[in-house]
């Protein structure tokens, strides 16, 4: 059970230490609060069992509320990932949503939302093709990988500070599930609840490696990425700061994200850092290519569907 959920609970574990009137407030407080306490929402495992069940089988989920707050949401994501854990594996890093004011106006969400990325949803570039019908409502967009070098990283301030603690830049292209039926609300609560998406992701065979210096931190806001599709044409052009202003200060949101929810980040984790394109959809029998151009060797990653 995640640590939000039963917080409010282990405030009240030691009733001696409070006068006796104050406790029975407290308690009377719990009594009366509406259902839709900090705790309330999460799930019990049959619950997340059954909408992992819905996320293998691609079905859109229904009936999560429009009114489901943040904590409710935290709760449930952790719930979720809990049992995806056992079918894909150990968390390897995370992920940052709603990072471009784009997308945020969308979903009418003014603030990045955070997912966990577990190892069974990554995998390298091949010349494999992979099914377009992925999840229940598949998309396609242009991303960027890091690799945290050290654990110095929980405690950076600044872009240098980052760079600093990061071992590699990585080409990427998330492939994530909107999962919400059509017509169903979708707020940043509820994009939180399933885990911002996250699904499946390709990342590129050739990561730069990573400079800490002023001119590298450069390069990051001012590349283009580029998408395209099978016959060349430009799906998507984006500088680098279209992800919050620049490509690291995501990774500053992450780490502050996590700070406050207990975590540290350690040597080898991946954070990706948002979408540079609009969600783009999933087609078969077409392919996507991501390219960075101002990062040495202008690297790419691609994907192709069946």
């Amino acid at each position: 059970m995640n640590l939000q959920c039963i917080g409010l609970r282990s405030m009240f574990v030691s009733p001696d230490v409070l006068p006796r009137a104050v406790t029975a407030l407290m308690a009377g407080f719990l009594l009366l609060a509406p259902a839709a306490s900090a705790f309330a929402a999460c799930p019990d495992p049959a619950q997340a069992e059954a909408r992992v069940r819905k996320w293998e089988q691609a079905e859109p989920m229904r009936g999560l509320p429009a009114g489901l707050n943040m904590d409710e949401a935290v709760c449930m994501r952790d719930e979720l990932v809990n049992v995806l854990q056992r079918r894909l594996g150990r968390v390897i890093g995370y992920k940052a949503g709603l990072t471009s004011k784009a997308v945020q106006q969308r979903f009418g969400y003014d603030r990045p939302v955070r997912g966990v990325l577990l190892a069974g949803m990554l995998r390298p570039e091949t010349r494999d093709l992979l099914s377009a019908a992925f999840g229940a409502r598949p998309v396609v967009e242009a991303d960027l990988l890091v690799e945290v070098r050290d654990e110095s990283i929980n405690e950076a301030r600044t872009h240098l500070d980052v760079l600093k603690a990061l071992a590699r830049v990585i080409p990427f292209i998330e492939l994530p599930d909107l999962a919400i039926a059509e017509g169903e609300p979708v707020t940043g609560p509820i994009i939180t609840a399933i885990n911002v998406g996250a699904r499946q992701g390709v990342f590129g065979l050739h990561p730069v490696p990573v400079t800490a210096s002023q001119p590298f931190a450069d390069m990051l806001a001012s590349m283009r990425v580029v998408v395209t599709d099978a016959d060349g044409k430009t799906l998507s052009d984006s500088p680098g700061t279209a992800i919050l202003g620049h490509p690291l200060n995501a990774v500053l949101w992450l780490i502050d994200d996590l700070r406050r929810s207990g975590i540290r980040l350690k040597a080898g984790d991946l954070l990706s850092l948002g979408t540079f394109s609009p969600p783009l959809p999933a087609r078969a029998a077409s392919s996507v290519t991501v390219r960075y151009f101002g990062l040495p060797g202008d690297p790419e990653v691609a994907v192709r569907f069946r």
